[in-house]
């Protein structure tokens, strides 16, 4: 729970109405976007957005144009040094020192987060176990992997154990493992009560670690709610077939019926499963009598990616996507 004078707020971060222009460009439009205290929120949205300028407004970096933003109860504008007594950020590019080892570096933020010299060295210390790095807090950080680089400044970001930390795009240039490392760093956080808002481009990013996710685009949010929610926005269950032999592609695609899209290069076809095992239970039984032969046969939920492209792709999608939008 997020708490102030006088009561408790259980909205960590909420924004009202924001504008801001960067000289003829809009890069926020009126943008809403509340987040509960102790969850992990999701922004999803194209390059250009306005994922980082929210973040930037958020962490009291770049001052906006018009609206409102609070965290943790705080007015960014002109509560600003109470704001970042509660915050972290882990931006998109790198903090430390790779000359410094990991315990030197975190001590180096202790110091200058006035934490003294004893206290910043055992906030180090801690740090280090939490995150995995406690064997490699004297080797120099450019002698890292990626993924325990990013460790270490998602550590030096909670150096001042903040309320709501602010994650901009932090698997950024990472390989699986690496991403995978910094995935289970952020679910312990979350485990732990931190409020998290996250930026990414990643769509598996958001399904894996978000309990809500706003998508952005043009500077406002388009859609918002749970990922099972903006995936049922985009349509129903699908089942999905690959016939062994491509020239009976077009026969399996009728029996699969009306709605059903074929991929002729990976034999695949795509149908709407409204009843999930009942249409699996139909489809396996036709192709059988047809003689048709299935290498895989497969219900399936829509995609982020999916959602991602309805609702941020050029076209009427966009307009109908958003026209069904209904936070949950």
């Amino acid at each position: 729970m997020i708490r102030r004078a006088g009561g408790t707020v259980s909205d960590a971060i909420v924004v009202e109405g924001v504008h801001k222009r960067y000289g003829q460009k809009r890069a926020l439009d009126g943008l809403d976007l509340t987040v509960r205290g102790g969850t992990v929120h999701g922004v999803l949205g194209p390059n250009g957005a306005g994922k980082t300028t929210v973040v930037r407004i958020l962490s009291t970096l770049l001052r906006h144009d018009g609206g409102r933003a609070e965290v943790a109860g705080f007015d960014v504008r002109t509560e600003a040094a109470e704001v970042r007594r509660r915050i972290g950020l882990l931006g998109q590019h790198a903090a430390v020192d790779e000359e410094l080892g990991g315990r030197q570096n975190l001590e180096m933020f202790g110091r200058l987060h006035h934490l003294g010299a004893r206290r910043a060295g055992v906030r180090a210390d801690e740090l280090l176990e939490r995150f995995g790095l406690a064997d490699t807090g004297r080797k120099a950080v450019k002698r890292y992997s990626g993924g325990m680089r990013r460790r270490l400044d998602l550590a030096a970001s909670l150096i001042t154990e903040p309320e709501v930390l602010f994650l901009d795009e932090p698997t950024t240039g990472l390989d699986p493992r690496g991403r995978a490392e910094v995935w289970s760093a952020v679910r312990s956080l979350a485990a732990g009560g931190t409020t998290i808002l996250l930026t990414t481009q990643y769509l598996e990013e958001a399904d894996q670690l978000a309990d809500r996710i706003s998508v952005v685009d043009g500077g406002r949010v388009i859609a918002e709610g749970t990922a099972d929610r903006l995936k049922a926005m985009v349509g129903g269950d699908r089942i999905d077939v690959v016939v062994r032999d491509a020239g009976r592609l077009a026969d399996a695609a009728r029996l699969l019926g009306e709605g059903a899209t074929a991929d002729a290069d990976r034999r695949l076809l795509s149908a709407p499963a409204p009843d999930r095992m009942a249409a699996l239970t139909r489809t396996v039984r036709a192709l059988e009598e047809a003689g048709i032969e299935a290498e895989d046969i497969a219900v399936r939920r829509p995609t982020l990616d999916e959602v991602f492209l309805a609702l941020t792709g050029p076209g009427d999608g966009v307009e109908a996507a958003m026209n069904t939008a209904v936070a949950v």
